[in-house]
């Protein structure tokens, strides 16, 4: 387990706002972009926050607006938590510090949390017959 990552096993510690910044480096196109915003992490129930991104996604031909919605529940069943997609579709289980895939045919995305609660970050690599990038997105906490 990577150093600080156990802090994060309960998310219920990362409620708040954070600064983004994302790097994804697509391998197949050659080109590497940058994403800045915010994340907001809000409780709505103790076995529910909701995960709202909203910022620039700056591409080699311009910026676009971005938002992504996700959700982490608590799953009883295994005393975890599950991140989840805004439609409530499985994504991945929530194990900072660990190795997680999503298996999304013909991809699969491979990923990884880690840091503390203060600074953390999600890395992706994603392969598969059209696609082939690495994406990191650092967090920070925004005081």
């Amino acid at each position: 387990m990577t150093t600080g990552s156990a802090s994060l096993a309960d998310p219920t510690s990362l409620l708040g706002e954070w600064r983004l910044s994302r790097v994804i480096d697509d391998r197949l196109a050659g080109e590497r972009s940058l994403v800045g915003g915010m994340l907001s992490l809000t409780a709505v129930s103790p076995d529910r926050i909701r995960w709202e991104e909203q910022g620039h996604w700056h591409q080699p031909a311009g910026d676009v607006a971005v938002r992504r919605g996700l959700w982490l529940v608590r799953d009883e069943g295994s005393q975890g938590w599950w991140v989840r997609f805004e439609d409530d579709r499985d994504f991945h289980p929530w194990l900072p510090g660990e190795a997680v895939v999503h298996p999304c045919a013909p991809d699969t995305y491979r990923g990884v949390v880690h840091g503390t609660p203060e600074r953390w970050t999600v890395e992706w690599e994603v392969t598969g017959p059209a696609k082939d990038y690495s994406m990191s997105t650092e967090l920070t906490r925004e005081v």
